[in-house]
């Protein structure tokens, strides 16, 4: 064409161009398009008028969802209307793709839109190659429906605002990645910056807080709901001239701020910020959409969660109690993690109570469930043992009264079967801190377990009855020993024991592990214990039963010093249990505790004639007398494997002496005695006051041949 000539039509530019032109009136449901056009949707090359439902079935479904959906947000934002569109033959496959730009109008008389527009091919670049990798030019849908998929997965993982701020600082969008990133929070009538990313300090200062009627993009935002996108630097000037000045030394090109939208209310706004100029096409808005749709929820999401946690960590400071001042002659430590989900305080607790005595108790328990319920009757019943124990009642009298508390407000309603039974295991200690003698009753509860002075660890046996509020006539008989110096007592619920997929067996050897391998103070061994059951390296561990609910942990231990005592103080191990008459199944008991006690014992022939020794002894108190037996073990010694004694004693208030015999060879009885002479290195019965005990000494194989010196060998 020659310099004067007139310029060619516009059918002929645009036929030159391969660009098709097509008209979509809403209204009537007609598109009509040129011959160019229609070859792109693989119709002869004629100019043809289509209706809607022929139109679509040229078209990919989603693509004509999108085209759908793109119309109306660029009527509102009086932009063009810019998609990608792939032409499908009869069969339903893909034979090219074309680009679609129309300037959509709505007419609000008839409610219908009427666009205008251009459709030209995309060559698409084949797959495996750079081209094809390239988030604009090639594999763009695909790379923004990954992104969105990642983005979405990352920011419902995000359990904090921080967290959700960092999520969004680190989203990589498909094609035009913003370089600074804000969120806005509304507090009443003003707009308050939560979190940002990519600016200097000092330059969010100016937009930190101001009211919603401040001429800036943001508020504009929370004031209309409604998108605001600013593609150049003019454009921010001319639209907001207040703001402009505080604004224009940032570097930034184009700004997208976008409302935060939950449950059909705006909390806040999203600002993404670019260094490089941005159009803004309907794509980029509706990936820009989507993501603040998403960082919505999930800020929705974290902070119910900050809520729900400020709330059970508040519960949980008003219910579980500080352990008060020092204990003259007793350290305590104590520990409460949550680890079952949800609610972050459950049934467990722990308590210390000063008595009117001068001594005090300790009481851990465990309310079954992990809810609400279980958090207030916990509540309930802590107080309620508390002012049981303030009276001044005993063990037994404490947990007798808490159980019958616990049932009637269970049963408050009047129903013989509430449709919520609940019930609750408890352990209360009363302890006398000058002499360490310990007094246990027990209702439903893991046995306590003590770590003694060399390190030996055993679980100690104790009566116990009923969990709290099952029966409220149920008895809580006591225990009675000694904290010996140097001892240390390990209080727990089923949770320490168990959490891990554990049962109480290979739970329990789990915790002895732990305890024989701890040196140092009992602050410590509570840490060390909690770590080991519930830290980074306890997934080691798990055991058979990994799919088990998770449960909370309250641990209580109980240290006496040995305070005063110097480096040539023997280390010695003691132990004791009583075997009423009406608990021959204890004697089983007493053999396990001995064998426990004797772990470490080099010879396990010496271990075997012990334990029959035990069971010989306490079984004849329980046949020949009418009374109960006290057994007493305790195992001195260097503790270098050489030199060590065994010696145990069995107590009874019987009369009788006990006398050798020769039985016959048919007897059922009378080789008690016998069976002591045979086996222990020396053994005696000493007459007390009231009643009389009989007594063996074991020495470790290479040990003394003989008794040593003192009243005991007499």
């Amino acid at each position: 064409m020659r310099t004067g000539e007139p310029l060619p039509s516009v059918g002929d530019v645009l036929a030159a161009l391969a660009t098709g032109l097509w008209h979509w009136d809403t209204a009537s449901g007609l598109v009509t398009v040129d011959p160019e056009a229609a070859r792109l949707l693989g119709l002869p090359a004629r100019r043809t008028t289509l209706t809607e439902a022929e139109t679509r079935a040229r078209l990919h479904p989603v693509d004509w969802n999108e085209i759908v959906g793109v119309v109306p947000l660029a009527v509102d934002e009086g932009t063009l209307a810019e998609v990608r569109v792939r032409i499908v033959d009869e069969q339903g496959r893909v034979v090219r793709v074309v680009r679609s730009r129309s300037k959509p109008s709505f007419d609000p008389e008839r409610r219908s839109y009427e666009l205008i527009g251009t459709l030209q091919q995309v060559t698409e670049p084949v797959p495996g190659t750079a081209a094809a990798r390239n988030a604009v030019t090639g594999d763009w849908r695909r790379s923004r429906e990954a992104f969105l998929l990642d983005a979405g997965r990352a920011l419902a993982e995000a359990r904090s605002t921080q967290e959700v701020l960092r999520m969004a600082a680190s989203l990589s969008m498909p094609g035009f990645t913003p370089d600074g990133l804000a969120v806005y929070g509304v507090e009443g009538d003003r707009l308050t910056l939560i979190g940002h990313h990519g600016h200097q300090p000092g330059q969010d200062t100016p937009f930190s807080d101001m009211p919603l009627t401040t001429d800036y993009p943001a508020a504009e935002v929370v004031r209309t709901g409604r998108a605001v996108y600013l593609t150049t630097p003019r454009e921010y000037q001319n639209r907001y001239p207040v703001a402009w000045p505080l604004t224009r030394d940032r570097g930034r090109r184009s700004w997208a701020f976008l409302p935060l939208t939950a449950a059909g209310r705006t909390m806040g706004v999203w600002v993404a910020a670019f260094t490089y100029p941005v159009a803004f096409t309907p794509d980029e808005r509706a990936v820009l959409t989507t993501v603040a749709r998403m960082l919505a929820q999930a800020l929705t999401r974290a902070s119910a969660a900050e809520t729900e946690r400020e709330l059970a960590e508040g519960l949980q400071r008003s219910m579980l109690p500080s352990l008060g001042p020092e204990i003259p002659g007793i350290q305590v430590a104590a520990r409460y993690i949550p680890t079952g989900g949800g609610l972050q305080v459950g049934g467990d607790w722990y308590d210390m109570i000063p008595l009117p005595s001068g001594r005090f108790a300790m009481v851990i328990g465990d309310v079954q469930g992990h809810d609400v319920r279980a958090a207030g009757l916990m509540g309930q019943l802590r107080i309620a043992l508390r002012a049981y124990a303030s009276e001044g009642h005993r063990p037994d009298a404490v947990l007798s009264r808490a159980s019958r508390f616990l049932h009637g407000v269970v049963y408050g309603s009047g129903d013989e079967q509430p449709a919520d039974l609940r019930f609750a295991t408890c352990v209360y200690v009363e302890a006398d801190p000058a002499t360490g003698m310990l007094e246990i009753a027990r209702a439903g509860h893991p046995d306590p377990a003590i770590r003694m002075a060399d390190g030996t660890v055993l679980m100690r046996p104790t009566a116990g009855g009923l969990p709290l509020g099952v029966d409220p006539a149920a008895d809580y008989p006591t225990t009675r020993f000694a904290l010996e110096p140097g001892e240390t007592m390990m209080l727990c619920t089923d949770g320490l024991i168990e959490t891990g997929g554990h049962d109480m067996e290979s739970g329990w050897r789990r915790l002895r592990r732990i305890l024989e391998a701890h040196h140092g103070d009992v602050e410590t061994l509570a840490d060390a214990l909690v770590q080991g059951v519930h830290g980074p390296t306890s997934h080691y561990t798990t055991g058979r039963l990994a799919d088990r609910r998770e449960d909370d942990i309250a641990l209580v231990l109980l240290y006496r010093p040995a305070e005063g005592r110097g480096p040539a103080w023997p280390k010695v191990r003691r132990t004791l249990m009583s075997v009423a008459q009406d608990e021959p199944e204890r004697i089983a008991e007493a053999r396990q505790h001995l064998r426990e006690l004797l772990h470490d014992w080099a010879s396990a022939e010496q271990v075997d004639s012990a334990v029959l020794l035990v069971s010989e002894m306490v079984t004849n108190v329980l046949v020949h007398t009418d009374t109960d037996a006290l057994l007493v073990a305790e195992v001195a010694g260097d503790g270098d494997g050489d030199g060590r004694r065994l010696r145990v004693e069995v107590t009874d208030v019987g009369d009788d002496l006990p006398h050798k015999r020769r039985p016959g060879e048919l007897a059922s009885s009378g080789r008690g005695l016998m069976l002591i002479e045979l086996l222990a290195d020396t053994w005696g019965v000493s007459p007390r006051g009231k009643g009389k005990s009989i007594w063996f000494q074991l020495y470790e194989a290479g040990g003394p041949a003989g008794p040593p010196e003192g009243p005991d060998s007499a």
